[in-house]
């Protein structure tokens, strides 16, 4: 039963509810409203308690007047608490009130005890009680129609079934169930048998028709006559009905939500039985009919979800604690190219390459372990063979069986990591053009004296003879070419470090010499502009890439150096570079005596696009790369300056963490001057010159043969020559390296086993995944004697285990 307050302070809102619980018992419901708004039209069996909001006696009146319109005096209670005067009770009585108590009142559970009792006794009273010694039905056929009914289909075709078995055991010429729609007050039928079948759904208005008495008062039975008492209902007139019988179908909390009739063109007599059954009926239809509206609910609320996640535009998935996808979004069908049907009960293992879908499951389990929700920048291959970025949101919830799932979101960050890359890129080269001349002075300066000692070499040794001193000469002019040659060497490998765009790669990092690489670099800039101070203490390896912490350090060189004024010389500006080990970081600061920055350009300064510089000095983007780039290494940038005084610039990066590991064995050394089994080599180059100098640096050791034609070596290889090792360059026309590699492990695997490649470092992304996948033998340009004689012992010494795959 359900108690209603309306409009009841708090605080006495509180005591009443506490003494409704005491004395109340089992059963009851309490609910509160403060406006009638909040109410339905028609009030359900129980206790209304109407609470005194202290105004006029008209707007108490008007309220009471309002709540007994709604209600069935027979099936509730209304109670006003009021500390009004007599007179005035009079007239809230008139209004509707059963009776009127002062606050809080007293003795509810009596109360509550006589309206339960009413309330029963009404329910087992039924309309002409003369007439219940002559049931419409015999005990048999009740309990077939009762048997039948319980155990029909559920559905609408329930109800259908339902309607015809009443009119058969009625035999009655009209049966009808219906769902009420009490706002619209209205009744759609479910199913109504009439002229001997299933007609089709009707809508049958509530006012002025048997169907409104019994969603107010759960029943009705008109015995005849049921035309002439409503007419107004157009219905019942086209039915000719003379006679009805009509009983409320409930939903759990006793609401009135459907009607169960019959009527017939005669007079309608019902005896208990006839009752008892309808009443059973409409039980059992109450129940199916609240069923069908729960499921529809959730039919609603689950289309309602589908339809927003499949308008969002990222891919949207949930696992369960099998790490198995158990629902996505359209998107997500779209990113993966599958339907729906294709992936539910998969795991990423069905749907992506055996390392990438251990990656996910790694990142999941750590989602289900932790129970935190994580962000996992993570690569996926398409279906077409391409590589996705994917930036994954994931974050654990609880389904309603206690069961564990896990929500995941995905942004395709591919493009947008391109073009970080692109501009990452654009400014590196952006300080290459800038250091251009600077480089090209510092290789200058070598070429120059190398040019000049090998003219010097080339004439001396057009002589027939060389006196010592002479060859002493010769000697020196030799050694200082190739000390020249070791600085270009050196140069080179910095610019090209400094340029690379497709090694991203976090590693062991030592900061001093890619401190060194820099100012290298920009040792030209520092020329006739700034003096330089140098305070490395010594520190550990870093966490971070090599390349990109020297594009940062080349930076903020450069930066120092264009913070100075224009009128000052260069004795008067210096730049301090210094490295310290503080704990679990390694700091790298970089000072200079310029003009310093205001605060407020502070600030900004990490922002992309903000400079202070002119127009065609700098683009803005070049601290904010470099704060990216660090923050990519695990580290972050601390800024230091004030106007009139310089700035300190700080990165601050993560030591390196190694694993510790048993110490390898040491490589048995060879005897100085020993030499090896002698072996066939084959050299492909298309560069003459560099097969001839490979040619002189190993004929000692080995015998080599030299093409510059890959498409040349893979027919002498056809024909039968088989070779100790093979050394191919990457870059070539026609047939490029890779391209002879992948042939060889087609037509000659163990031949490949004992291939390796050099290059001068150019080569496309495609290549430099290969050769790692591949774990291909790699020997950089320029190379010493030595190093070439090692790589080319490696590769004859290649063990046919190596792997092809």
């Amino acid at each position: 039963m359900q108690v209603l307050l309306v409009k009841v302070s708090p605080p006495l809102r509180d005591e009443l509810e506490r003494c409704f619980q005491v004395e109340g018992g089992q059963g009851l419901h309490l609910r509160s409203a403060e406006r009638l708004d909040e109410l339905p039209h028609s009030l359900p069996p129980g206790m209304v308690v109407l609470g005194d909001p202290g105004g006029s006696q008209e707007e108490l009146i008007e309220l009471c007047h309002q709540l007994h319109a709604r209600r069935t005096p027979s099936r509730t209670w209304l109670t006003v608490l009021t500390r009004r005067s007599g007179s005035e009770l009079g007239v809230l009585a008139q209004a509707g009130a059963d009776e009127c108590l002062e606050p809080p009142g007293s003795n509810w559970g009596v109360r509550l005890m006589a309206l339960r009792r009413r309330l029963q006794l009404e329910g087992m009273q039924t309309p002409e009680l003369s007439r219940l010694e002559q049931p419409r039905l015999s005990a048999q056929e009740a309990l077939y129609v009762l048997l039948s009914s319980t155990s029909a289909d559920i559905g609408h075709d329930f109800f259908q079934l339902l309607v015809s078995q009443l009119a058969s055991a009625f035999r009655v010429s009209v049966a009808m169930v219906g769902e009420l729609a009490i706002k619209e007050e209205q009744l759609r039928t479910l199913a109504l048998w009439a002229d001997g079948g299933i007609q089709e759904s009707v809508v049958w208005p509530l006012r002025g028709t048997p169907l409104q008495q019994v969603a107010a008062q759960g029943s009705i039975h008109c015995s005849e006559g049921v035309r002439a008492r409503f007419p107004e209902d157009r219905i019942l007139q086209r039915l000719k009905a003379e006679g009805y019988l009509g009983v409320a179908l409930k939903d759990s909390q006793q609401r009135p939500i459907g009607v169960l009739a019959v009527a017939h063109h005669e007079p309608l007599q019902a005896g208990l039985i006839d009752y008892a059954l309808l009443g059973a009926l409409a039980a059992r239809a109450g129940a199916e009919l609240a069923r069908i509206r729960v499921q529809s609910e959730l039919e609603r609320t689950r289309d309602f979800l589908r339809n927003t996640l499949n308008a969002l535009p990222e891919p949207v998935f949930v696992k369960d604690r099998a790490h198995r996808f158990v629902t996505m979004n359209s998107a997500f069908c779209r990113a993966l190219g599958k339907n729906e049907e294709e992936l539910l009960g998969t795991s990423d293992f069905d749907i992506a390459p055996a390392h990438e879908a251990a990656v996910f499951w790694k990142n999941d389990e750590d989602v289900f372990v932790s129970g935190q929700p994580r962000e996992n920048e993570e690569s996926l291959t398409d279906s077409g063979g391409s590589s996705r970025i994917l930036l994954t949101k994931k974050a654990p919830f609880t389904g309603t069986g206690g069961e564990p799932f896990l929500v995941g979101v995905i942004r395709d960050v591919t493009e947008s990591r391109r073009l970080e890359m692109q501009l990452r890129l654009a400014d590196r080269m952006a300080s290459v053009g800038m250091l251009a001349a600077g480089v090209a002075h510092e290789i200058n300066n070598p070429l120059a004296y190398i040019s000049s000692n090998l003219t010097f070499v080339a004439e001396q040794l057009a002589q027939d003879e060389l006196t010592p001193t002479q060859r002493t000469e010769l000697r020196d002019a030799v050694r200082e070419s190739l000390e020249g040659t070791g600085r270009v060497k050196v140069i080179v490998q910095d610019l090209k470090s400094f340029s690379r765009a497709d090694d991203e790669t976090q590693g062991e990092v030592d900061v001093h010499r890619v401190i060194q690489g820099a100012l290298r670099l920009v040792r030209n800039e520092f020329h006739h502009r700034a003096q330089l101070s140098r305070s490395l203490d010594p520190v550990p390896v870093v966490r971070g890439n090599e390349a990109r912490l020297g594009q940062v350090i080349v930076n903020l060189l450069v930066n120092a150096l264009q913070a100075f004024p224009a009128d000052r010389s260069a004795e008067q500006n210096a730049i301090t570079i210094s490295t310290r080990s503080r704990g679990e970081w390694v700091h790298i600061e970089v000072e200079d005596n310029g003009q310093g920055m205001a605060p407020e350009v502070q600030r900004r300064i990490f922002e992309p696009f903000f400079t202070t510089k002119p127009v065609g000095v700098g683009t803005g983007l070049g601290l904010s790369i470099c704060n990216n780039l660090i923050q990519i290494m695990g580290g972050f940038i601390e800024v230091h300056s004030k106007q009139g005084w310089g700035s300190t610039f700080r990165l601050v990066l993560p030591v390196f963490a190694r694993q510790s590991v048993a110490p390898a064995a040491p490589e048995p050394q060879k005897k100085a001057g020993a030499k090896g089994p002698r072996r066939r080599v084959l050299l492909i180059d298309d560069e003459a010159p560099v097969g001839t100098a490979v040619r002189r640096l190993l004929r000692e050791h080995h015998e080599v043969e030299v093409v510059q034609d890959a498409r040349v070596a893979l027919q002498r290889i056809a024909s039968g020559e088989r070779y100790d090792a093979i050394v191919c360059d990457v870059m070539m026309p026609e047939m490029n390296g890779v391209q002879f590699f992948q042939e060889l492990e087609r037509s000659v695997p163990e031949l490949a086993r004992r291939t390796g490649l050099m290059t001068g470092g150019v080569f496309n992304t495609q290549a430099s995944q290969f050769i790692e996948a591949r774990a291909i033998e790699l020997l950089m340009k320029p190379f010493e004697r030595e190093s070439l004689r090692k790589f080319v012992d490696r590769l004859c010494g290649a063990s046919p285990e190596r792997a092809l795959s």
